[in-house]
This record gives C-alpha cells, sequence and structure tokens, in this order.
C-alpha cells in the first residue's frame, strides 16, 4: 500500500544546460544569457532537488528548435541546447524511498528523467557508442530464450507471434534454422505492434455476452458516422481535419502588396 506523502513543493523553475564547441568570451556568453533568458537560481532556494530533463539518450524537440535559433543568431559554438524544470520539494526528511516516489510523480518516465543535481545534466550531451549486433540463441536455448529477449528488449510480443517466430527461424536455412539477430526482432516487433496493426483496435468484442458487429474501431468511427459536421478529412492515413473560423490573415496579394485578408482557417 503507498504510503500518502504530505509535503510543499516550491514553484518549478525552467533550467537550461548547453554544451559549447570553444569557450565564449563573456560579451557573446552575455548574449547568449539574454538570448535564453537565463538567470542564477536564487542562493536561497531550499528543498531536495528533483531536475526534470528529457530522457538521457534523446535530443528532445525543444533542443532541435533552440539550437537553430541559437545557430542563426551567430552562437556558431554551440553544440547543443537542452532545458528540464527544477522542482524544490520542502518538508520532512524523507528516505531515500519516498524520494524516488516524488521523482517517479513528477516526470514522465517513457520521455523523461530525473536528475539529483545540476552537475548530472552533462549526461544530456553524452554520445553513446552503437551497440553491436546480437542474436538470440533460439537453436539452443528454443522458446524460453525468445521470451527471455522479448522481455529484456521490450518487444511486447504476444504469445502467438512467440510461437511463430520460433517456428520460422527453427525451420529457416533449409531446415537447418539459424538464430534469429535483436535488428530482425526488434524490426518484426515494431511492424507488428499495436501502433502499425491495430490488432486490439480491430479486433471483434464481445460486450456483456453480446457480440458486436463493429470492431472497437468500428464503434469509434460510427461516432464521425453519425454526427459529421465540421469534418474536412476524418481517419486518413492518421490525420484529421475540422472546419475552423473565419478569420483575417496578414499576407501578400497577387500585386505584392501586405494586407489583411478574411479566409477560413482549417485545423
Amino acid at each position: 500500500m503507498p504510503q500518502c506523502l504530505a509535503f510543499v513543493a516550491s514553484k518549478p523553475t525552467t533550467g537550461i544546460s548547453l554544451r559549447l564547441t570553444t569557450i565564449l568570451p563573456m560579451t557573446p556568453r552575455e548574449s547568449l544569457a539574454a538570448l535564453l533568458e537565463a538567470r542564477s537560481e536564487a542562493a536561497s532556494a531550499k528543498g531536495i532537488l528533483f531536475l526534470v530533463v528529457p530522457r538521457i539518450g534523446t535530443i528532445s524537440p525543444w533542443s532541435s528548435k533552440a539550437t537553430d535559433i541559437a545557430w542563426n543568431c551567430g552562437f556558431e559554438s554551440v553544440e547543443r541546447i537542452e532545458r528540464g524544470i527544477a522542482y524544490r520539494v520542502e518538508g520532512k526528511d524523507f528516505s531515500a524511498g519516498e524520494i524516488r516516489q516524488i521523482g517517479a510523480l513528477l516526470h514522465d518516465r517513457m520521455t523523461e528523467s530525473v536528475m539529483a543535481d545540476f552537475d548530472e545534466t552533462a549526461q544530456l550531451f553524452r554520445h553513446f557508442e552503437p551497440k553491436p549486433l546480437a542474436t538470440v540463441d533460439v537453436l539452443a536455448g528454443g522458446r524460453a530464450a525468445l521470451v527471455e529477449a522479448n522481455g529484456r528488449l521490450g518487444l511486447a510480443l504476444s504469445e502467438d507471434e512467440v510461437d511463430y517466430l520460433v517456428d520460422i527461424f527453427t525451420k529457416a536455412n533449409g531446415g537447418k534454422g539459424r538464430n534469429p539477430s535483436d535488428v530482425e526482432l526488434m524490426m518484426f516487433a515494431q511492424a507488428n505492434s499495436e501502433h502499425c496493426r491495430h490488432k486490439i483496435f480491430n479486433a471483434s468484442w464481445v460486450i456483456d455476452g453480446q457480440a458486436r458487429a463493429e470492431t472497437l474501431f468500428g464503434m469509434i468511427r460510427e461516432t464521425h458516422k453519425a454526427h459529421p459536421e465540421g469534418t474536412v478529412v476524418a481517419y486518413s492515413d492518421n490525420a484529421s481535419v475540422i472546419e475552423g473560423a473565419t478569420i483575417p490573415r496578414f499576407y501578400p496579394g497577387a500585386d505584392g502588396r501586405y494586407g489583411y485578408r478574411e479566409k477560413a482557417r482549417t485545423s
């Protein structure tokens, strides 16, 4: 049973980390600080620091855009800029378990990491060496080897997909069989994922003992089919467009003169 924690959290602040290829003299450094609206953390800051940053090993969309802006502003020595949110949590003396629990509540582990010190932000700019190609020894370990790889690599293969792959690779190479590489398994897992295949969304459904004629995806589409008002495009290549309001837009006309013109907006 998780323990209910009571604490006071100070207002989160946004922090900036950057990596330079050369040391900036003071004037360009001050200009870069102005561009980033940077300021030093208050010396009086109290509480345990939880620094939430993009997941280690990834580059955030904000980082890509901010770095481009810095380059276009003449800061050629900037290699990359990244940002994070610093939370200061005050209260009792938290145990290590409670600190982990608080950190888990403050970030999305799929896209973010939590640091306990600003010095740890150097990890954001680490370059990871590519891992060598590896194989899963299905020939010696059988189905159990693939089940272990499924959990270790996060493939999310279903039971029937595991059986299918074991059958395919043990019969490959003219019946002699061969071991699958981790790349092959990852590609199979992505191509057959719910995101790509909609296996659950397009499956048959029984609700309260009654079989439904529509799939789950079909039920969702029925809502739009019954009320298509305001829709320009729906369920087309994972995208949709709805009608928008008519608003004045400022842009040049055929004569090259700028002015406001009424135009319908879609989104």
